[in-house]
Formats: structure tokens, C-alpha cells, sequence
């Protein structure tokens, strides 16, 4: 709800009119650990259909949600300033990774959070765990994890300041693919629709999470394959990093490469792309498939 109200209100400051349409995803009631029978759009397609159905004009999705393979009806058409892509490590006494006792039991979703954390900390206890900030909060709380871990962009939306947490470094937890951002999805032959959401993109964001999700795409590794990337941009060169891991974090392939970007030009979202694949090629050349086939 605060995505949707965010986009509104930049909607509002470019003179568009808006009105919110809540809806209620399979993934936002069904608390089961999410597998590979039940993952690719589980918080998306509720709303996605809304659009074809015309309940609604705009979708707000987090991208990180949203599947790579695109839907022959809509449009990816926007995307609006970027959050923090950080990861957080929340425990009630606020302590660091390191400060957790041996076998902490650590709760997450994200096999890719797992994977990583594992990479430095082979003995941790990896528990599944679902629900929204607040239920995950009463878990921690209740003793049923020493620690979880959050995304940095979640609790600062939810302005939850003063939550004991610690900010996990890149090096050791890098984002997924889209973390942090926010997907504009409309209907494909909505050009009144396309016109007005496209004012509120902001070509950075967009060229760097285009970059990282052809990579995702390349891979085939879906939401839920232990797979991080991020792009950034620095002195007009879209840089991407990306990890593939196995799910004990043992094992551990990196690529990064980058190139110049005209954040203006018309073959922006074409060169992002283009590095994208050319990361994801490294990947697959290290063995990367293998990895992503045997954490499925």
C-alpha cells in the first residue's frame, strides 16, 4: 500500500489524477515456505490480472517480485527512484553477524540470503519464514529465530527507524535482482496510460535493474534461485556485479563487467540489457547452470 500511494502521489505531481485499488495477492495469504512449485508470480499475477481486467490502469509491483518473463498484454513502462538495496540483520539486541552465537537460528525466505550468509558463516541455522514485517517482528520476538533478515527498503518505507538492526555490507550480502525498486506495469495498448506513467521513470534505476534482470533472465534462475546482481552507475558506465551460489554457500561464482550508457539516449535499455547477457555469459562459463539446477 505505501508503493501504491508513493506512485500516486509522483502521478499527482506530474497532473495526473489517481485513485487506489487495493488488492490481495495468493502470495500475501498463503504463509507456506514458498518452493518451486509455487513461486513465479505468486505476488503478481492478483494484480496483473486486475489490469487485463480492467479493474484497474497501473500496477505497482516491487520488481524483485515480478517475473522476468514478460506478459504479451502489458508493459514494464516505468520505474521511479530506487530505495537502498541493502539487506538488514534484525535481533533484538541489534548485534552484527559476527556477534551471533554458534548455529544462531537465522529466518528468511530468500535462498539467496541464505546462500550468502552461509558463505561466511557455515554454521548458521537457515529457517524458512513468511508473513509481513510486523509478523516476522512478533516471530523474532517470540524466540522462534535469534535473528532475520530484512530488506533495508521495506523498513525504511514502513519508517521503522528504530528497529535494532545492522546494515549488511555489499560484500557479504549482495541484493537480488530488482531489490529496492518499484516495476509501473500498464496495459499494452493503454497509450493514455503509458503517456503518464512513463513521466515518473527515472532512467538510472531503470538501466540498472534492466541490466540485472536480463542477467536473471539468462540464468533461467527465476525468484528463488540463489542468484544476486546489481547494477550501478558511475561516470557515465553502468557497471553490473553479479554471485551464483550454492544453497550451502560453499561454493560461490563471481562476474562483473561494464560499459559507457547515454542515460538519454534511445539505446539506453539496449546496452543495459546487452551487459546483462554479458554478465550472465561469465556466469554460465563458470558453471553457473549447475549450481541454479541443483538448488531448484
Amino acid at each position: 500500500m505505501w508503493q501504491a500511494l508513493h506512485v500516486a502521489d509522483l502521478l499527482r505531481q506530474k497532473g495526473a489524477e489517481t485513485e487506489i485499488v487495493p488488492m490481495v495477492s495468493s502470495g500475501d495469504v498463503d504463509l507456506r515456505p514458498i518452493d518451486g512449485k509455487r513461486s513465479v508470480g505468486v505476488f503478481t499475477k492478483r494484480i496483473q490480472q486486475a489490469l487485463l481486467d480492467g479493474e484497474g490502469d497501473l500496477a505497482v509491483h516491487s520488481m524483485k517480485d515480478l517475473p522476468t518473463e514478460r506478459h504479451p498484454s502489458l508493459r514494464m513502462i516505468a520505474t521511479p527512484d530506487r530505495e537502498t538495496v541493502h539487506d538488514c540483520l534484525v535481533t533484538s539486541e541489534g548485534i552484527d553477524l559476527d556477534s551471533l552465537s554458534d548455529g544462531a537460528r537465522i529466518g528468511t525466505g530468500s535462498r539467496r540470503r541464505g546462500a550468502q550468509l552461509l558463505r561466511v558463516r557455515p554454521d548458521l541455522q537457515i529457517l524458512p519464514i513468511r508473513g509481513n514485517v510486523q509478523t516476522r517482528l512478533q516471530k523474532l520476538e517470540a524466540g522462534e529465530y535469534d535473528a532475520i533478515v530484512l530488506a533495508a527498503a521495506g523498513l525504511e518505507r514502513l519508517e521503522m527507524h528504530a528497529l535494532p538492526r545492522v546494515t549488511l555490507s555489499l560484500d557479504i550480502m549482495l541484493p537480488a535482482p530488482g531489490q529496492g525498486a518499484l516495476a509501473l506495469e500498464v496495459r499494452s495498448g493503454d497509450d493514455s496510460a503509458i503517456d503518464r506513467v512513463r513521466s515518473v521513470n527515472v532512467p538510472a534505476t531503470a538501466a540498472c535493474t534492466v541490466a540485472e534482470r536480463t542477467l536473471l533472465a539468462a540464468l533461467h534462475g527465476g525468484c528463488l534461485a540463489p542468484i544476486a546482481a546489481l547494477g550501478t552507475i558511475d561516470q557515465a558506465q553502468l557497471q553490473l556485479q553479479a554471485r551464483v551460489l550454492s544453497l550451502d554457500g560453499q561454493e560461490c561464482l563471481q562476474a562483473a563487467d561494464q560499459l559507457p550508457v547515454d542515460l538519454q539516449g534511445d539505446q539506453c535499455e539496449q546496452a543495459a540489457a546487452e551487459l546483462g547477457r554479458r554478465v550472465a555469459a561469465d556466469l554460465i562459463s563458470q558453471g553457473a547452470r549447475t549450481l541454479i539446477e541443483a538448488g531448484r
